[in-house]
């Protein structure tokens, strides 16, 4: 109850995933004159006519109501800390078949259509990145769907979910996918490398060494820095020493930065190779 004795409608929106229509309310027990009140009170938010939504929401799923329609694909990925290989630069949308979008000021929205779309909100993590397969294509999901697990957002059947949800053909990426990938980074370097039928292992423990990012035939370590500043002085004495460390194990190491291996692929790819035509060849 609030002060004045009105039921408050927060809780329930909350329940409802943050945003609802009026109509929904009213099933709810709530008058427009209430959710009026409410609302110069802000204690909820009118986001347009007939809408209201939760004042704390992030923005990105409000512009989604006001499109008519649920946070989805990489927006919901971003707001939840899965490393992207494209950012989301716009709002993603997912609207139920049959449901046209909402022009509205500023609008840049990506919408996507199909089955399962809540009204309004957010849409889940599995579903998000259904949605991000189909928009992005085969680098960009993996790259998240190894992120999201490796920050414990997939359950088991979360995981069964999306291999059952996405195209036949592109199933064998989540039969490849592992929760222990450090970085976006990492799991884009190992899918590339994935054709080539190399023994690829994730945060390899050397002993003496530790973790590295990727241990290649047993012989080669690939260290992919990402945006990380690796320049300092310590951060540098580090990388020296684990060099110089597998240097004596007989381990040839790879570093290379983000630039490199989303951008200049094929000069990775090919040092990579070159590094383990030379492993096998002192064999």
């Amino acid at each position: 109850m609030t002060l004045k004795g009105m039921l408050d409608p927060l809780p329930v929106l909350r329940r409802l995933g943050g945003v609802a229509s009026v109509r929904t309310l009213h099933q709810h027990g709530f008058t427009s004159h209430a959710l009026a009140q409410a609302a110069r009170e802000r204690r909820i938010r009118r986001v347009r006519r007939g809408l209201y939504a939760d004042p704390q929401l992030p923005l990105a799923v409000l512009v989604a109501a006001l499109h008519s329609g649920a946070l989805t694909c990489v927006s919901i990925l971003e707001l939840k800390g899965v490393w992207l290989l494209h950012a989301a630069d716009h709002v993603h949308v997912w609207l139920r078949p049959h449901t046209h979008p909402t022009e509205h000021e500023g609008c840049e929205c990506v919408t996507h259509w199909g089955p399962g779309a809540p009204r309004y909100g957010m849409a889940s993590v599995p579903d998000a990145l259904v949605q991000l397969l189909r928009c992005q294509g085969d680098e960009a999901f993996f790259c998240a769907y190894e992120s999201a697990w490796n920050r414990r957002l997939l359950s088991s059947a979360d995981r069964a979910h999306v291999k059952a949800s996405i195209p036949a053909d592109a199933r064998w990426m989540v039969d490849l996918a592992r929760p222990d990938a450090g970085s976006g980074l990492e799991s884009l370097t190992r899918l590339r490398l994935h054709p080539f039928g190399l023994h690829v292992q994730s945060q390899a423990n050397i002993l003496g060494i530790e973790f590295v990012d990727l241990l290649i035939e047993d012989a080669v370590i690939v260290e992919v820095d990402g945006r990380r500043n690796h320049e300092t002085p310590e951060r540098r004495h580090n990388d020296l020493r684990r060099d110089a460390m597998a240097s004596e194990l007989g381990l040839e190491t790879l570093r290379f930065d983000y630039a490199q291996v989303v951008h200049t692929w094929e000069q990775v790819q090919a040092s990579v190779l070159a590094a383990v035509a030379r492993a096998r060849a002192r064999r």
